[in-house]
């Protein structure tokens, strides 16, 4: 029998070779098999119970790909046990290292790609930001494309390809397309600025310019404010990049300053009295810390004062309602001293 193998030819080989040929590509796959097997029953497991996720990013990543790169390392060896024509040798040789290269680039594409799903997602699920959300799809595909076309060039290349050329055409294909398309980059990197710096995020009462209101959405290339009118506002990302923003969210307490008049003609010990009645009236308000009263200047019709107080709140509504009842108690308390508050007066002194 093993004669008659050696013996008998066909297509310029012995069956023998045939049979070697089959035999390695056989074993070669019962590898790849047991290969797939330990990597499911255990090296999965072991993964699952440590801590790190580097193991599941790199077993996630090339399992696949390795257990298809065993099969045809093995395929590589069992051609090598036949006698081919030098050109399908060589075309041969071309197909393995095309296949080689498809089967490194999948892997790299697949750890990327992992790595962005297993360390970037869940810290962009837990941001009120949508950015980061919309983001990751954005950079997963064009760090895929990216790397599956330098392999494709490298592939050209190894086929006898003129790459420089080709590298020139992109590269001129590429400025006409950034070009045509600048508008949307910039909101695109406008956008990923705000990302990474934080100027604001969803929930923030902002004023950009004369608009103003609360973030609602932040994409890609626009954000969207509902303002205290209740529409919506939507301003480009490449705008606010531009613009200064006064983020109010950001504010851990507020500096409130307002200013009164009382008439031409109080008595100066009434108005010696006034800064210590308002510094009472605002050390028994909730949420408020008193800094100064002062008698600034003589206005044209009244005697004017200035208050400076703290509300350790950021809420709007609650600066309203301290300030509401600040006015309120210093109004009772003036009608209690009888101090009259001014208002806008002229006289006339006729002579004759």
């Amino acid at each position: 029998m093993i004669s008659f193998l050696q013996e008998t030819m066909f297509l310029g080989n012995s069956l023998m070779n045939y049979a070697y040929f089959l035999g390695v590509l056989i074993l070669s796959i019962i590898f790849a098999k047991i290969i797939s097997f330990i990597l499911k029953k255990y090296v999965q497991k072991f993964c699952d119970k440590t801590k790190s996720k580097i193991d599941d990013i790199l077993y996630k990543s090339f399992k696949k790909p390795l257990v298809s790169t065993i099969f045809f390392i093995g395929l590589f060896f069992a051609i090598n046990f036949l006698v081919l024509p030098e050109s399908v040798d060589k075309i041969i040789g071309k197909i393995i290292t095309v296949i080689t290269v498809i089967f490194i680039t999948w892997g790299v594409t697949r750890l990327v790609r992992s790595f962005m799903e297993i360390y970037w997602l869940p810290k962009a699920d837990k941001t009120k930001s949508h950015i980061d959300n919309n983001l990751v799809p954005v950079i997963k595909s064009i760090a895929s494309w990216v790397i599956w076309v330098i392999a494709f060039i490298f592939v050209l290349n190894n086929l006898g390809f003129n790459v420089t050329s080709l590298v020139a055409g992109l590269g001129i294909g590429g400025l006409a397309i950034a070009f045509a398309l600048q508008n949307v980059f910039v909101d695109l990197f406008a956008s990923i600025s705000i990302y990474l710096d934080k100027p604001f995020n969803i929930g923030d009462y902002i004023i950009t310019g004369n608009d103003s209101g609360t973030v609602k959405k932040i994409g890609l290339k626009s954000t969207r404010i509902q303002t205290l009118q209740g529409e919506e506002l939507v301003i480009s990302n490449k705008e606010l990049t531009e613009s200064r923003i006064r983020n109010y969210k950001k504010m851990r307490k507020r500096r409130v300053v307002f200013k009164f008049g009382v008439e031409y003609g109080t008595n100066p010990s009434k108005l010696e009295k006034i800064p210590n009645i308002v510094k009472k009236i605002i050390d028994k308000a909730k949420n408020v810390d008193f800094e100064r009263t002062h008698f600034t200047d003589f206005g044209d019709s009244a005697l004017n004062f200035e208050v400076v107080m703290y509300i350790v709140n950021k809420e709007y509504s609650l600066y309203r309602d301290v300030q509401q009842t600040v006015n309120l108690e210093i109004t009772k308390a003036f009608q209690k001293e009888r101090i009259s508050m001014a208002f806008p007066t002229t006289t006339v002194h006729i002579v004759k």
